[in-house]
């Protein structure tokens, strides 16, 4: 084509020629912003399986996001032994201590009401009141005792891998607020940056169609621009990992590498907040896979100190409803206790959350990573699975460019 009919035809469809960056740079967009939704919807599958549908990338592979977050997390944030050796067993019974002496009477009565409820009403109000003072007076230092071997032992009675696990994979919206509130910067990044580029490949694909008028130009550009700056704007969020000059002018360094600080600060507040949590602790302690030796804990601690402080009416009892009724009953009340613990040890929820200070270990150890540690944090979200988001966007682009070629040749 001559130059001057290149010109011309340029004045005269100008309009089509001008837009052609403005709707590039919105593909660009639209295909940034339509993988990132895919990242985290829908959050359960949608669709005809295997083949037919989608489920976010994130909530479809909850497990193993889970799994790597929780690497990430027991292996180089947060030593369980660490920050339960914070907890003042002491301070901890003193927490608890008014409503652990209602729980100490209420268990008491329970039991002798449903072992021997005729023997209880008939023992003289003095021992009762002997015996409950006496277990009542004991029960802050088992509680104390207890603490100080759970702490000395806390990886026989907490799976904190397991837990953490298991809140991701059952909460899988909560996976992807863990990822998504410390990555929105990077998002919108990735979402602007199909603007720039879009716009700037563009203005490449105006001028290649003013030069040849190929229909396949349009869909080419759009397929292009949809893989190429999906591709771009994934790289420029993790890399360089350390600041780099290029051409001696310009300074980069990856969008996610350069907010160390903030990420730091906003994954550990989200930590705290929904993970390593007093109840989630005490579910993972109360029910997790290691629960049975907590139990056996408990039990071993709550019948000695029956044992020990029944004293006056301990000869009364067992004689009454025998050594193996006078077990059962024991048992029977480190059960009950047991099963008391989550109401009672809230009681001490702030001290606790105070004093294990999660938020502020891990905002620290973040900012003690490497940059390719501190990297794997986000990195595993879109690696396994980007080249799906990268690819929708190249055929979004393709579809987009193909439309654009239909309206241009009629």
């Amino acid at each position: 084509m001559q130059l001057q009919e290149i010109v011309a035809d340029l004045a005269e469809h100008w309009p089509l020629y001008v837009s052609m960056p403005f709707i590039a740079a919105l593909i660009g967009y639209v295909t940034k912003r339509v993988a990132i939704e895919m990242m985290f919807r829908p959050i359960e599958f949608i669709g005809i399986r295997p083949f037919l549908g989608w489920q976010g990338v994130l909530p479809a592979n909850a497990e193993r996001m889970a799994a790597t977050a929780t690497d990430m997390l027991t292996n180089n944030l947060v030593d369980p032994k660490e920050i339960f050796a914070r907890l003042d067993p002491d301070q901890l019974a003193k927490e608890i201590e008014q409503p652990l002496l209602q729980v100490v009477e209420e268990i008491t009565e329970e039991v002798m009401e449903q072992y021997q409820p005729r023997l209880w009403e008939a023992l003289p109000s003095g021992a009762k009141e002997l015996l409950l003072r006496r277990v009542q007076a004991e029960a802050p230092k088992v509680i104390a005792k207890i603490m100080r071997e759970l702490s000395d032992n806390i990886e026989d009675v907490l799976d904190l891998k397991n837990m953490v696990i298991t809140n991701l994979v059952r909460d899988k919206s909560l996976l992807n607020r863990l990822i998504r509130d410390i990555s929105r910067p990077e998002m919108r990044f990735i979402a602007n940056s199909g603007l720039v580029f879009g716009f700037a490949l563009g203005c490449v694909q105006l001028l290649v169609w003013a030069l040849t008028k190929s229909p396949i130009v349009m869909p080419l550009f759009g397929l292009g621009i949809g893989w190429f700056t999906d591709w771009l704007a994934l790289k420029m969020i993790f890399l360089p990992r350390e600041p780099r000059e290029f051409f001696g002018l310009y300074t980069w360094q990856g969008v996610f590498q350069k907010r160390r600080d903030q990420v730091a600060a906003d994954y550990g507040d989200m930590i705290a907040r929904e993970i390593i949590t007093i109840p989630n602790l005490l579910e993972a302690i109360l029910k997790g896979p290691k629960a049975d030796r907590l139990f056996h804990l408990i039990g071993r601690e709550v019948q000695r100190t029956i044992d020990v402080q029944a004293g006056v009416v301990k000869p009364l009892v067992a004689a009454a409803v025998g050594t193996r009724k006078w077990q059962e009953m024991k048992q029977a009340a480190a059960l009950k206790a047991a099963e008391r613990v989550p109401d009672t040890i809230r009681y001490a929820e702030e001290y606790a959350v105070n004093a294990l200070d999660v938020r502020n270990t891990i905002v620290d150890r973040m900012r003690q990573l490497s940059p390719i540690e501190f990297e794997e944090l986000l990195r595993p979200a879109f690696r396994q699975d980007e080249w799906k988001l990268i690819a929708v966007g190249a055929i979004i682009g393709g579809l987009v460019g193909e439309l654009q070629a239909i309206l241009l040749l009629h």
